[in-house]
């Protein structure tokens, strides 16, 4: 409960000044309307650097509510534009239905890059935890494809292997973090019961893929004590054999949300400050 009121109580901070939100719904392939909510600081540059993002949520939960402050404080400080994708949720939208949703609001933004004010050329993806996992998937899906460019990934502690074999998966099991349980339930409820199986598609489980060369430059942070440890140190390593720029961030002692829940910690202030940077290098800003 404390942790919820946490999130719930950074969700709740007023916009920078100078910084407005508009929402927008864009139609899927299926006729689903996908929101999208577009933060554009003041004095934004005529063909603006953008970060499309995709909040967390286990693949069962989460919203652009909750992502708010983040994605406003990242538009007004880094000066670039930030749009913020609600995509259908588990179990009730298993995959491919959030995955594709995120790729309508992406090849709408790419589409209407114009209009919105966006470099085509400066068009990065991220994500947090579960909304880390599909960036992965949606660069992947993006690069085979061919209809949007994307120029680099950004990813929070992505959640990407469904199999949950590695040894810090089986070693999180404190009912306050994001726990193996929990990790457990929603990779079932995204996969429809189907987590583990052999023939599981890697734009799902982003840590099954095999041919990563060609994907955008990565940035990935995860702390020792984040489930997802492993499966993260094992992916920035295969992106980086297969030649894809990658810069990966270990924090240690830090657990699974940590520096949205106690930003104020010395170790969570440098996270944010990393992050921040590096998603600076990404759209070319700094």
């Amino acid at each position: 409960m404390r942790r919820r009121t946490a999130v719930r109580e950074v969700a709740r901070r007023p916009l920078p000044p100078g910084t407005a939100a508009a929402d927008h719904v864009v139609t899927g392939p299926d006729g689903h309307g996908v929101a999208v909510r577009l933060y554009r600081p003041a004095r934004l540059a005529a063909a603006a650097p953008t970060l499309f993002w995709i909040h967390g949520g286990g693949m069962i939960g989460g919203s652009i509510e909750l992502a708010e402050f983040f994605c406003a404080g990242l538009a007004a400080d880094l000066g670039i534009l930030v749009a913020a994708v609600e995509y259908r949720v588990a179990p009730e939208h298993p995959y491919p239905l959030p995955l594709e949703d995120c790729y309508t609001g992406l090849r709408w933004l790419h589409a209407s890059a114009a209009e919105l004010g966006v470099d085509r050329d400066r068009i990065a993806i991220g994500g947090s935890s579960a909304g880390g996992g599909l960036a992965a998937g949606l660069a992947l899906l993006a690069r085979d494809r061919g209809e949007v460019r994307v120029c680099y990934q950004h990813l929070i502690y992505p959640m990407l292997d469904d199999r949950n074999e590695t040894p810090s998966s089986h070693a999180i099991r404190d009912p306050r973090a994001w726990n193996r349980t929990a990790n457990l339930a929603g990779w079932d409820a995204y996969l429809g019961g189907r987590a583990g199986a052999p023939d599981v598609s890697p734009y799902a489980a982003p840590a099954r893929a095999r041919a990563l060369e060609g994907l955008p430059p990565a940035y990935i942070c995860v702390g020792t004590l984040d489930l997802f440890l492993d499966e993260d140190i094992a992916y920035a390593r295969a992106l980086l054999l297969a030649g894809v720029p990658t810069e990966l961030h270990l924090y240690p002692g830090v657990y699974h949300g940590a520096p949205t829940f106690v930003p104020k910690a010395a170790i969570s202030r440098r996270w944010h400050s990393d992050q921040r940077d590096a998603l600076a290098r990404g759209l070319g800003v700094r």
